[in-house]
C-alpha cells in the first residue's frame, strides 16, 4: 500500500460507532492491513488530557466557543501526533468522531457562527479531510437508551449524553444534513439493527472504498 486511507466514525449518542470500529478493526487486520484505531476527543497524549475535561463538563460554564476550541486544541494534537504519521506510513485509520462532530455539537447545537467554525477546522484539521465518514443514524430515543444500557443505570450521563431530546434530535438532523451536502465523502448507515446486521454493511460499504480507494485530494502536507 503506497498510501494510507483515514475513515471517520460519526453520528448521535448510542449509534455503536465504537462497536462497529472494533469490529470492523478485526476484519481488517484478518486481512493485514495495517489499522490504527482512535477516538476522538483524545486519541494522542496531549489530546487525552482535554478529552476530561471537555465529557466531565468542566469546560461548560464557560460556553460552546470555549468548547469548540477546546476540541479544536486536541484535534490538532490528534491530527499531527497520529492521525496523519499513519496515513502518511500507509495505515488505515479509523477514529471514532472527528470534525463533523464539533460542527454538530458545537456549531449547529451550541449555536456558533458558521465562519467561526469553518476557521477552527481549517486550523485543527490542516489538510487531514476523511476519505470516507461513515454516519450511523438512530432515532435518538433507541440512541439514549443504548448509551443508558452500556454505561449502566448507577453511572452518570456525560457532558453531552444529558441534554434533552430536542438537541439530540436536531443532531441527527445535522449529521443527515452533512451526509447529504457530501456524498462523495459519507455513507448514512442505518444503526437501528443488530450489530451483526450492522457489522455486515459496514464491512461492504468500507471494502467496497478500499477497492478502489483514492485518498483525499483535499489535503495537504503538514508544514515544515
Amino acid at each position: 500500500m503506497s498510501s494510507g486511507f483515514f475513515i471517520t466514525f460519526e453520528g448521535g449518542e448510542g449509534a455503536g460507532k465504537s462497536t462497529q470500529i472494533e469490529r470492523l478493526a478485526r476484519k481488517m487486520r484478518a486481512k493485514k492491513y495495517d489499522v490504527v484505531v482512535t477516538r476522538e476527543p483524545g486519541g494522542s497524549p496531549g489530546a487525552e488530557a482535554v478529552r476530561h475535561v471537555l465529557l466531565s463538563g468542566a469546560a461548560e460554564p464557560f460556553g460552546p466557543r470555549m468548547e469548540a476550541l477546546l476540541f479544536a486544541a486536541a484535534r490538532s494534537d490528534h491530527v499531527e501526533q497520529v492521525i496523519r504519521p499513519a496515513v502518511e506510513r500507509g495505515s488505515i485509520v479509523l477514529c471514532d468522531r472527528f470534525m463533523d462532530s464539533s460542527r454538530v455539537y458545537q456549531g449547529v447545537t451550541g449555536n456558533i457562527d458558521p465562519a467561526f467554525m469553518d476557521a477552527l477546522e481549517k486550523v485543527a484539521v490542516n489538510g487531514m479531510v476523511p476519505d470516507m465518514t461513515l454516519i450511523f443514524d438512530i432515532d435518538p430515543t433507541e440512541g439514549l437508551r443504548r448509551a443508558t444500557v452500556r454505561r449502566g443505570t448507577e453511572a452518570a450521563a456525560d457532558r453531552f449524553e444529558k441534554e434533552t431530546l430536542a438537541i439530540h434530535q436536531r443532531r441527527r438532523a445535522a449529521f443527515l444534513a452533512i451526509a447529504a451536502a457530501e456524498p462523495e465523502r459519507c455513507i448514512v448507515i442505518d444503526a437501528s439493527g443488530d450489530p451483526d446486521t450492522v457489522e455486515n454493511v459496514v464491512t461492504a460499504a468500507v471494502f467496497a472504498a478500499l477497492e478502489t480507494r483514492t485518498p483525499s485530494n483535499k489535503r495537504q502536507a503538514a508544514p515544515a
